[in-house]
């Protein structure tokens, strides 16, 4: 896809979220390394050019495992194992892309970045109208916030290169049949381009 037929971005107006970077998560993703790597420039091009960057990181207080209802399938799981504990190494964001002074960073407790925690209030607080996802996994975090940000009215890209999932095929189905319709997709390279144009 060539920049020139995508939408421009206003980095006053967006944020870049890396969404369940954290020790726990990171290593099911297929070259994760190289994920993260790419991630992290991404972060500091968005950084440079005036953006915003958001954190999403899935860890559970004593409180929220005690009222997961059980008709939760995945997360009363989770609480019943006792998994993902808040102050765990799991559940800390991967060092390499740690957070900065002024960055936005939340917690959650369901797939979504949006309906456990207030990232949405954050964002129309700093005038966000744009996302730029990233995340771990394509089939969990990204799929559930990029439906939840559309129906939201942002204008949402997702960067194709800074998503990945355990299912390789279930990743290639997602960018390619069901994020288009949602999405603007595009690389790391392209997000520079996208910013230098701005």
């Amino acid at each position: 896809m060539t920049t020139s037929a995508l939408p421009e971005i206003d980095p006053k107006r967006t944020a870049l979220l890396a969404m369940d970077f954290q020790n726990g998560i990171v290593a099911i993703a297929p070259e994760p390394d190289a994920l993260v790597e790419r991630v992290k420039g991404a972060i500091a091009d968005v950084r440079a050019a005036g953006g915003t960057i958001g954190y999403v990181r899935v860890a559970f207080t004593e409180n929220d495992w005690a009222e997961v209802p059980e008709t939760n399938k995945t997360f009363s799981a989770v609480a019943a194992a006792k998994m993902m504990h808040h102050e765990d190494d799991a559940t800390q964001i991967d060092e390499r892309i740690a957070p900065g002074d002024g960055d936005i960073v939340v917690r959650k407790i369901r797939f979504g970045s949006g309906s456990t925690t207030d990232l949405h209030q954050q964002l129309r607080d700093r005038g966000i109208d744009t996302l730029i996802l990233s995340g771990i996994s394509t089939g969990g975090v990204v799929l559930s916030t990029l439906i939840d940000a559309a129906d939201r009215d942002y204008r949402v890209f997702v960067l194709t290169d800074g998503v990945a999932d355990p299912h390789p095929e279930v990743n290639r189905v997602l960018i390619d049949e069901v994020f288009p319709s949602r999405a603007h997709l595009i690389d790391t390279t392209e997000l520079r381009e996208l910013l230098k144009a701005a």
